[in-house]
């Protein structure tokens, strides 16, 4: 584990950097924040925690100039702010890196992180040379694995993401504010990040980190400030808290409620894998898998741990249907599936949550009812006319059984949460239960809260009998839900494990680092 970030010039008193006191906003009724304070110390890294409506965004937002504050105040160096406008705040120095990306796509990872800024000639023409030696010199300076030559489009969602705060970093930062910055990366891409993060620390630079990894929370920050219901519920000292106490303050009265069902649910845990084999994988390969064999049991939880660009996300996208199958075969109760495209994975009993669930797991602008019978059309229709009243009762039926918050069924997926949104994918697949549930990064963006509440889902679904496959850069979330692990290097499943077998997350992840270096030998 790695070393917190270092606080520059602690043995000094120091003004806030940032200073926000009383602040408040309403949204037509909603009141989303009621009166909230925080202070961010020079070169300090102070954690915003909450669950998802808890008020930590909105707060981001205003810091960002997106939105106006209604009362309170807010200092940046001991000087009264009010921006008008992003463009004002990042004028003033604050750089934030959103969930959602902002990157353009079709152009370079050193275009994206020069865009604004890109060296010109007299005549306006951008010197394409210069700018690739500034972005080179950064990477390489930060040890960042990034080519900068790169078109975003052909980069993985990880590294997408890393591209984004790359572009936060580079620039002129006072106030850097991180929004769920390491929610698809593994364990080696996160100490990367720190070490970016600790760099500008050194600085003077004072960073905001919000996340729901609460484990990150103690390796990283030296404050913590807890959100709930749009007010303060705590503010703690990281090396005087725990993850207990962390986690009431940011659940509050229904932590025991949580604790209470984790219980049940680690007591009621059955011998899953020594049931009947659901699905199996034998020397399937293709374009990206390599002789990749695979075995899932009725109500087994089995994990896919890896480094990005392992071929975690290809092994599911492959059982799934979304890629071909080259060699070898799959079967499903101990049938061969041969060829087939995500419809006949579907009507097998295959489900697949993706990893980003915007662009592959909702059609946003559609409603809660119109995405969940989606993938089951035909279940709602009848001679070519949609069964109005079937759908509607099937959505406010999942939604109760979920708990997605929401005013009905109606309601655009696009205004939930990222917590709620990610229900709605759960609940697609929810009625009748699957075979097999393929889970890519079940839990990035999610609260706390949210995220017991999936994991419960998951739980509920392997007593009934599914078996499901998780791949996920968060360790400690394999480690809570899986019955199996297993590693994946090159396209390839170097080792399984029974989940005894692992004691924590370090040793997980020193076992993928292992089995990397074993098979860059091997080749």
């Amino acid at each position: 584990m790695s070393e917190p970030v270092a606080v520059a010039a602690a043995s000094s008193p120091r003004v806030p950097l940032v200073r926000v006191a009383g602040v408040t906003k309403k949204f037509g009724g909603v009141q989303a924040l009621r009166g909230v304070n925080l202070e961010v110390l020079p070169g300090e890294v102070h954690a915003l925690l909450g669950e998802n409506g808890a008020g930590k965004s909105t707060l981001i937002k205003i810091l960002s100039g997106v939105h106006a504050y209604d009362e309170g105040s807010i200092e940046i160096d001991g000087q009264r702010v009010a921006f008008e406008s992003p463009a004002k705040s990042r004028e003033a120095g604050v750089a934030v890196v959103y969930q959602d990306l902002s990157l353009v796509e079709s152009l370079s990872v050193g275009a994206n992180l020069m865009l604004g800024r890109e060296p010109r000639t007299r005549l306006g023409f951008v010197r394409q040379r210069e700018l690739m030696a500034q972005v080179s010199a950064f990477l390489r300076e930060h040890n960042i694995p990034l080519d900068p030559r790169a078109p975003v489009d052909s980069l993985p969602f990880a590294y997408r993401q890393m591209t984004e705060i790359c572009k936060a970093l580079m620039g002129d930062v006072r106030v850097l504010i991180l929004d769920e910055p390491t929610s698809a990366l593994t364990g080696g891409e996160e100490q990367i990040l720190f070490d970016a993060v600790r760099t500008v620390t050194a600085r003077g630079v004072g960073v905001i980190y919000v996340t729901h990894r609460l484990n990150e929370v103690f390796r990283i920050s030296q404050r913590v400030t807890v959100f709930r219901d749009g007010a303060n519920a705590g503010q703690f000292n990281t090396a005087e808290t725990d993850m207990k106490q962390l986690v009431a303050a940011i659940v509050g009265p229904r932590h025991a409620a949580m604790q209470a069902r984790q219980e049940m649910s680690v007591q009621a845990s059955s011998k899953a894998t020594q049931t009947t084999p659901v699905l199996t994988l034998s020397k399937v390969g293709n374009t990206r898998l390599h002789d990749v064999d695979f075995t899932l049991h009725e109500g087994e939880v089995h994990g896919i741990a890896g480094l990005i660009g392992s071929g975690r996300t290809e092994i599911l996208q492959t059982i799934f249907g979304l890629l071909p199958i080259d060699s070898g075969r799959i079967e499903l109760n101990g049938q061969p599936l041969g060829a087939h495209r995500p419809a006949d994975a579907i009507r097998h009993g295959i489900a697949l949550v993706p990893e980003d669930r915007h662009v592959q797991g909702l059609v946003l602008d559609h409603s809660i009812e119109r995405n969940l019978t989606l993938p089951r059309l035909p279940q709602f229709s009848r001679g070519g006319w949609l069964r109005a009243q079937a759908a509607a009762l099937q959505a406010r039926t999942a939604m109760k059984q979920l708990a997605v918050k929401a005013p009905d069924a109606a309601t655009q997926v696009k205004f939930l949460s990222g917590g709620n949104q990610q229900k709605v994918v759960f609940a697609k697949w929810n009625h009748p239960r699957p075979k097999v549930l393929l889970l890519d990064e079940p839990t990035v963006g999610v609260d706390v809260g949210a995220r017991e509440e999936i994991y419960g889902v998951v739980r509920d679904a392997a007593r009934e009998g599914t078996g499901v496959v998780v791949v996920s850069s968060d360790l400690d979330e394999l480690l809570r839900l899986c019955d199996r692990i297993s590693i994946v290097v090159d396209g390839s499943i170097v080792r399984t494990l029974e989940r005894s077998e692992i004691s924590h997350a370090e040793a997980l992840h020193h076992l993928i680092q292992i089995s990397r270096t074993t098979e860059e030998l091997a080749t």
